[in-house]
C-alpha cells in the first residue's frame, strides 16, 4: 500500500514482505553455512570463528524475520496505526485529530530522497510515520496533510525532487577534487606499493619479484589517480520539462554535459544498484543509439519508480518505452 495524493486517504507502508524476508535471511543463512565446515577441525581459532559466524548469522534471521511491518492509513480525522510481526498479533493505535499539535517533514540524512512525517501530540510525544513513498509529491502530501488535520506553520520540506519545481534535482552539483588532494593521493598510492621494496632493501634482504613487480603498479596507480580521479565524482542530473542534463567531470576535472530528450530514448527502467532495494535503486535511460545513463541514487524501489515516472512524464516518453 502506498501512499497516494489523488485517493481520500494516504497510506504509509514500512517493513519487507515475506518473499522479501524470506531471501534476506536464506542468504544470511546459507552466508553462515559456509563457516560450519570449521566445527569439524581440530583447530580451536577455526572453531571459535565457526561459532561466532553461525551466531552472527542466526542473529541476522532473527532479526530480520521478527522485525514488523508497520502501516499508517491518514484519514482526513485521524491516523489509524497498525504494527505486526510475522509471529505476532497485529497492534492497532488510533490517533485523532485533537490530538495533534504539530507536525514536521525532515529529511534522511542517508537518503536525501526520503521524508517522513513528525507529529507531535498535545500530550508531549513524537510518532514519526513510514516514509513517504510518493518523493515527487511531498509539499502537496503534507500540505493536504496539515489542512486537514489544522496544524498551523508547518515548514515546507525542502525537496529536489518534487514536480512543483522547475527542475528536479539528481545527486549533487559536482566538484573536482583539488590538485592537492589527488597529488597526496598519489602519493600515498606511491608509497604503499614502494613499502615492502623498501623494507627488504632496509633489513638488506633481496627483494622478490613480487617487491620489484609493485613498483611499476605503484607507478602506474599514481598516474591513473592524477589522471582519472575526477570520473568517480558520479553525475547530477537536471531534470527539466522537456529534457535532462546530465552533468558529469572529465578526468582532468572539466565539466561535460550530456542532453536527454524524449525522442532519443528507447527504454527507461528502474534497477537496483548495490545490495539493498530499500536504498539502492537508481532510474536507467537507455537511448536509441545504444548509450545508457544511471542516474546517482535515488532510494527504496518505489521512490525510484515515483522519480522514474515524472521523468517519463515530463519527456513524453512513449508507453512501449516506460519499463517501470
Amino acid at each position: 500500500m502506498d501512499d497516494t495524493t489523488t485517493s481520500t486517504d494516504i497510506r504509509l507502508r514500512e517493513g519487507a514482505s515475506i518473499a522479501q524476508r524470506l531471501v534476506m535471511s536464506g542468504f544470511a543463512a546459507a552466508v553462515a553455512l559456509c563457516f560450519t565446515p570449521g566445527l569439524f577441525t581440530h583447530d580451536t581459532l577455526e572453531i571459535i570463528v565457526s561459532v561466532v559466524a553461525l551466531m552472527v548469522g542466526a542473529g541476522f534471521v532473527v532479526g530480520i524475520m521478527l522485525a514488523p511491518a508497520v502501516v499508517w492509513i491518514i484519514t482526513p480525522s485521524e491516523i489509524l496505526i497498525g504494527q505486526q510481526s510475522p509471529f505476532g498479533k497485529l497492534r492497532t493505535r488510533t490517533v485523532t485529530k485533537d490530538d495533534i499539535s504539530g507536525l514536521q517533514v525532515p529529511g534522511s540524512r542517508r537518503v536525501k530522497a526520503r521524508f517522513q512525517l513528525v507529529f507531535t501530540l498535545v500530550s508531549g510525544e513524537r510518532l514519526t510515520s513510514p516514509p513517504i513513498s510518493d518523493v515527487t509529491h511531498v509539499r502537496d502530501t503534507v500540505a493536504r496533510i496539515a489542512a486537514q488535520f489544522d496544524v498551523p506553520n508547518v515548514e515546507e520540506p525542502v525537496n529536489p525532487l518534487d514536480a512543483s519545481n522547475a527542475e528536479m534535482h539528481l545527486g549533487e552539483p559536482l566538484e573536482a577534487f583539488s590538485a592537492r588532494d589527488i597529488r597526496i593521493v598519489a602519493l600515498i598510492a606511491v608509497a604503499l606499493c614502494a613499502v615492502p621494496y623498501a623494507y627488504k632493501l632496509w633489513r638488506g634482504w633481496p627483494p622478490s619479484h613480487v617487491d620489484l613487480l609493485l613498483l611499476p603498479l605503484g607507478a602506474l596507480a599514481a598516474f591513473a589517480v592524477y589522471r582519472y580521479a575526477n570520473l568517480v565524482t558520479g553525475a547530477f542530473w537536471i531534470i527539466r520539462e522537456s529534457d535532462i542534463r546530465v552533468e558529469r567531470l572529465w578526468g582532468d576535472g572539466t565539466p561535460r554535459a550530456d542532453h536527454i530528450e524524449g525522442n532519443q530514448v528507447k527504454t527507461i527502467s528502474v534497477d537496483r544498484r548495490g545490495r539493498s532495494e530499500d536504498e539502492h535503486c537508481i532510474v536507467t535511460i537507455r537511448l536509441r543509439s545504444g548509450r545508457r545513463f544511471r542516474s546517482p541514487r535515488i532510494g527504496s524501489r518505489i521512490e525510484a519508480r515515483a522519480v522514474g515516472t515524472e521523468i517519463v512524464r515530463r519527456l513524453g516518453i512513449a508507453r512501449e518505452s516506460n519499463k517501470i
